[in-house]
């Protein structure tokens, strides 16, 4: 324990890349927590970093991060939404649409729904004819 409080101390020999900081900042915003022992801090610092870089390989590997040689948002995306194991993070990374194609559904749905209410009217009003 010694060994590794001496290394999150600081110098050369960093086992983690995130800022200890803020991950205890992210972690005592939780109101079920009030205070977090070293260890814990330095090993959800870890687990979080290796976590990231494990989505971030996947996400390279299975989207067009090769062909381009870089890593994209839809390609993180695109992993949310296809791999179960990511699928927690589909509203974390939703795919990107344009404005108008957004606007375009929202009107359909709206569309939809009211016919969808027209009709249910429709039913109410033939079950008063037959009683």
């Amino acid at each position: 324990a010694r060994k590794m409080a001496a290394r999150l101390s600081g110098g050369e020999n960093r086992l983690v890349s995130l800022p200890l900081s803020r991950v205890r900042v992210i972690m005592k915003s939780s109101p079920e927590v009030s205070s977090i022992n070293q260890d814990a801090l330095f090993l959800t610092a870890k687990a979080t970093e290796l976590f990231v870089q494990y989505l971030a390989t996947y996400s390279y590997k299975h989207g067009r991060g090769k062909e381009k040689n870089a890593l994209t948002y839809s390609d993180l995306s695109h992993t949310a939404e296809e791999c179960e194991t990511f699928q927690f993070l589909a509203d974390i990374l939703p795919k990107k649409i344009l404005a108008s194609k957004y606007l375009k559904m929202l009107e359909k749905e709206k569309r939809d729904g009211e016919v969808g209410e027209d009709d249910e009217e429709d039913e109410e009003e033939e079950d008063e004819d037959e009683t």
